[in-house]
């Protein structure tokens, strides 16, 4: 949902199997992700081992909460089946917000304080939850495919940034860390960014780069029509708590279980 919203939303990982080692040796020497849903599926064994974020990211107060889902291929499913959910949730926002009063909302203000802490102007980059919101105030909503409007409905009606990633397209385990300086970062939507040192990066066991957090995503792991198994992650800063996080991760889940998907019956938390 990032980038704005389709990059956030499209964020992709690799498949675990079994265990954090068990998916060091299968991946060993590999270049892509999980070998079909069997391996996506594999991955519910092993939820804990596969995100993890180091020290000097969770010293800036980031938490991370995530698990997976899988079904079709995107490019087939109806997401006409997601257009009563959009109604109730458009409605639900505009009886409660307006453009003036949400910017106060205390997620958005968490989201807003963080962004500033890591020298984002959340003023010109929005928080992607916001901008969701506000472009409902505004009466607009953005449908980019039914997996990616899954997340989109789940982050507006919790304000928590969700991040959706092709598990076939990334080799886990994933980092959360600080950025080094001289990473390559291919956004949606843009061309190739060398990143400056100290910045929040969601990376692979490859070293790519996979997300600038908490606010833009690699095209290289972006929800696809072919994509058929994601990552779902909800992206916590200071001010949002732990339990706001998995209730964001499972109303993405129950989403696309409207779309004929099956998701992973537990949801993993770090750190």
């Amino acid at each position: 949902m990032w980038s704005l919203f389709y990059g956030f939303l499209s964020f992709g990982l690799g498949v675990l199997v079994g265990s954090v080692i068990g998916v060091g040796l299968a991946w060993e020497g590999g270049g892509g992700g999980c070998r079909g849903l069997g391996d996506c599926v594999g991955l519910c064994g092993g939820l804990d081992g596969l995100v993890r974020v180091d020290g000097d990211a969770a010293g800036l107060g980031v938490r991370l909460a995530w698990s997976i889902s899988w079904g079709p291929p995107v490019g087939g499913l109806d997401g006409s089946v997601l257009e009563g959910e959009v109604e109730r949730l458009l409605e639900e926002l505009r009886s409660r917000y307006s453009l003036e009063t949400l910017r106060l909302e205390p997620r958005v203000r968490a989201l807003r304080d963080f962004y500033w802490r890591i020298g984002v102007d959340p003023t010109k980059t929005r928080p992607s939850s916001e901008a969701l919101v506000r472009r409902a105030l505004r009466g607009r909503w953005p449908r980019v495919n039914p997996v990616v409007d899954a997340g989109n409905i789940a982050s507006a009606k919790t304000l928590v940034p969700i991040g959706l990633y092709d598990l076939e397209r990334a080799r886990p385990p994933l980092v959360l860390r600080l950025s080094r300086g001289g990473e390559a970062f291919r956004p949606i939507g843009g061309g190739e960014d060398v990143l400056p040192g100290g910045l929040p990066v969601l990376v692979d066991a490859g070293g790519r780069v996979l997300h600038l957090f908490p606010h833009r995503d690699s095209r290289d792991t972006m929800v696809r029509p072919e994509t058929r198994c994601v990552l779902v992650l909800a992206a916590g800063v200071p001010g949002l708590g732990e339990g706001l996080l998995v209730e964001a991760v499972r109303e993405t889940q129950r989403l696309l279980g409207l779309l004929g998907w099956e998701s992973c019956p537990g949801v993993a938390r770090a750190p």
